[in-house]
């Protein structure tokens, strides 16, 4: 069934606040369980929740009409994502080196399980409605939906090899293979962060 764009302009402003909360929800339980078990993985995991949340608070701010906030919040999202990687490379050498065993964790299990299956159908419906907008913006904020899943697989995958083989190491390794998703979105962070303060009007 075709929808109308302002019909597809509130089903995007709907979905981005379904984005937001999930991701502050994620965010929190990556980030506490990560603490909690002195896992890098987990850590950055709910970091880079924490990062797609202010994605998902850009486009919002885009898809009600407002960009102010949105340029602040690009700018942000860089140097997070900048100093995202150097977190993850230095403390996963660091704990490689030392032997450092991080602890497994239920609660990190659950949010990257539930992530894998919760974020392709939310970019699904993303899709859907870009259809009919058409906007880059969106289109950017559906593959940073599906990275997601991958970076929850990842996640899951290191920590059920930490738990149940007893490969400690694994998560640390997890924790570098991240960087295959995280450095190109901290290349584009810092690129869209560059257009922006090019063109502060568009």
């Amino acid at each position: 069934m075709t929808i109308s764009r302002s019909q597809a302009v509130r089903r995007g402003v709907r979905l981005e606040v379904l984005t937001i909360v999930w991701m502050l929800v994620e965010g929190t339980v990556a980030i506490g369980a990560g603490v909690a078990a002195r896992s890098v993985l987990l850590t950055a995991f709910g970091f880079d929740s924490v990062i797609e949340l202010l994605s998902g608070v850009a486009l919002y701010r885009r898809l009600t009409g407002s960009e102010r906030l949105e340029r602040q919040t690009v700018r942000l999202s860089a140097v997070l994502l900048l100093a995202l990687c150097a977190y993850v490379v230095l403390s996963s050498v660091a704990g490689l080196a030392l032997g450092l065993r991080p602890e497994g964790s239920v609660a990190g299990l659950a949010v990257s399980a539930a992530a894998i299956i919760a974020m392709p159908l939310l970019a699904l419906a993303k899709a859907r409605v870009n259809q009919v907008l058409q906007s880059p913006s969106l289109r950017a904020d559906v593959a940073e939906t599906v990275s997601c899943a991958f970076l929850a697989a990842v996640t899951l995958a290191g920590l059920l090899l930490s738990m149940v083989l007893g490969w400690w190491w694994a998560q640390y390794v997890a924790a570098l293979a991240l960087l295959f998703w995280l450095v190109p979105e901290t290349r584009e962070a810092f690129e869209e962060w560059r257009h922006n303060g090019a063109n502060p009007g568009s």
